[in-house]
């Protein structure tokens, strides 16, 4: 004769299990925390609203450059007719040595600069 083991274990018990063990939280867990975010964010609203104008600071907002820096490694190929070794453009810029040939290599595959020699650049 077979024993029997115990209990069979349900799915739904089992995921349970693993969602406690490894604390992930559950749905009514995440409606709690939106729940509460919304209730902060309403207590602030009043708290602003209550605090006389001219009092409130305004975050500075980042500007980011308008040129990215293929486009810095670019303009400074374009300005020597002749080209310009690797050195030169990285002396330039400040630009890292890795940085600088990924950039290359990009620049040269979307053909907008072309290789004079090993190593020296000028505009395509």
């Amino acid at each position: 004769m077979v024993k029997k083991r115990g209990k069979t274990v349900s799915f739904d018990a089992m995921v349970k299990f693993f969602m406690q063990a490894y604390q992930i939280p559950t749905k009514r867990d995440v409606e709690k925390i939106l729940d509460g975010v919304a209730r902060i964010e309403e207590q602030l609203k009043i708290l602003m609203d209550q605090m006389p104008p001219g009092t409130r600071k305004k975050t500075p907002i980042r500007k980011r450059s308008a040129s990215s820096a293929s486009d810095r490694v670019l303009e400074v190929i374009r300005k020597h007719k002749n080209g310009i070794d690797v050195a030169g453009i990285q002396a330039k810029t400040g630009f890292g040595d890795k940085k600088l040939r990924n950039i290359l290599f990009r620049l040269h595959k979307l053909e907008k600069i072309q290789r004079k020699s090993r190593g020296v650049y000028m505009k395509a």
